[in-house]
């Protein structure tokens, strides 16, 4: 059997790195739950996929020219929700769970990077930082999909309908890369004038990351990244490759920007169903964890 269909989690980037929890300032959190997948599946093996990838990484970040893992200690908790072994979880179970683990990691100060699964479980997360603060943030959400939908296969709990439960939160929200949604999406976003960033707009224009920072309506910012947000030629390993995404260095550009204009409470990276046979999809997904972690870094000062 190989390595990512494996019941373990590896430390990311390598247990040499590998800090504490106590002093550990990122947590990565693998959350292996699939449950409402309606096309591809395999998304509860991407978190230990992408942690068994992390291993290969490069310390050193050419971008950021520094080796970030020996500035930022990161530890790598356990899995929960994890539905590899068959299990039956419910969603709101696994939200539960998610969102009280996730404010445990608040109350003590981590920076908390989640690794899905699939992308319900982001509102769990945010459902965590909600309680946790006093004032509201903003949503930033990477992805092919609109997840706007108030239900879909007979639960509101979907993942195609995660967004929507976010929104219901009353929280703003800003979409990017998004490619493909559903007659209730498009007139929810006009009736709510939801600030989408489309990606046929990022195709063409060239001030697209600056157009979509002055579309963040408050000071801190929560991001998830559906990895179907990226183009599949870059990562097929999701539940629906969806064409014409952003590409890598629009991407990290966009995050980059991201970081050093606001701060960003936390982030998710959701959807990474393993292709066999192939590392490709895994591999981009732990880089881009890693460029996540520098990213916050560089915004802390450290």
């Amino acid at each position: 059997m190989l390595k990512q269909f494996e019941l373990g989690v590896d430390p990311f980037i390598g247990s040499e790195v590998e800090q504490p929890y106590e002093t550990a300032q990122v947590v990565i959190l693998p959350i292996p739950y699939e449950r409402t997948t309606t096309y591809r599946q395999g998304c509860k093996n991407g978190p230990a996929a992408l942690l068994a990838a992390s291993d290969q990484l490069e310390y050193y970040d050419e971008e950021l020219e520094r080796e970030i893992c020996w500035q930022v200690g990161t530890y790598t908790h356990t899995t929960i929700a994890d539905t590899r072994n068959n299990q039956l979880v419910l969603p709101e179970e696994m939200l539960k769970v998610t969102r009280e683990t996730v404010s445990r990691l608040i109350a003590d100060d981590k920076f908390v990077i989640a690794l899905g699964g699939e992308h319900s479980i982001t509102g769990g997360i945010v459902a965590a930082y909600r309680e946790a603060l006093a004032e509201p943030f903003t949503v930033i959400q990477i992805d092919a999909h609109g997840d706007l939908r108030y239900e879909y296969e007979g639960s509101i709990y979907n993942h195609a309908c995660v967004m929507r439960r976010i929104f219901e939160m009353g929280l703003p929200s800003l979409p990017v890369g998004i490619r493909s949604i559903c007659r209730e999406e498009a007139e929810l976003i006009k009736q709510k004038q939801i600030p989408v960033i489309w990606a046929r707009d990022i195709a063409t224009k060239t001030d697209w990351i600056e157009s979509a920072i002055a579309k963040i309506s408050t000071a801190k910012v929560f991001i998830t990244i559906d990895l179907d947000g990226i183009d599949p030629s870059l990562i097929p390993g999701v539940g629906t490759p969806d064409p014409g995404g952003l590409n890598w260095y629009g991407l990290t550009a966009f995050l980059r920007r991201v970081f050093a204009t606001h701060p960003v409470i936390g982030c998710d990276v959701m959807e990474l169903a393993p292709v066999v046979d192939s590392v490709v999809s895994e591999f981009t997904a732990a880089k881009l964890v890693y460029k996540l972690i520098g990213y916050h870094a560089m915004a802390c000062g450290w």
